[in-house]
């Protein structure tokens, strides 16, 4: 477990690996940690590492994003563009 305390963002973030996300007695460590830093109203972050290819769904992610982003951007335009309305008739 790395506890990392950002004190001008009053933000404490706690990075889990596998093992440590995966045992049962980690709920019962953290518990104190959140209870300390939310009575100084700090958030508490934590981050468990996964099991699946970062990259690769990082990826997907910022694809699908692009993607979506286009199209809005292209709905967008359509709704500002009269011309384009009277091009389909």
């Amino acid at each position: 477990m790395k506890c990392e305390i950002m004190i001008e963002k009053k933000l404490v973030c706690i990075w889990l690996n596998r093992n440590e996300s995966a045992a049962p007695e980690v709920p019962a460590l953290l518990k104190p940690i959140y209870q300390k830093y939310k009575a100084i109203n700090y958030t508490v972050v934590v981050f468990r590492s996964g099991s699946q290819n970062l990259l690769k769904l990082s990826s997907e992610l910022l694809r699908y994003n692009r993607r979506l982003f286009a199209e809005r951007e292209e709905e967008s335009a359509g709704k500002k563009d009269p011309t384009r309305e009277n091009q389909s008739g």
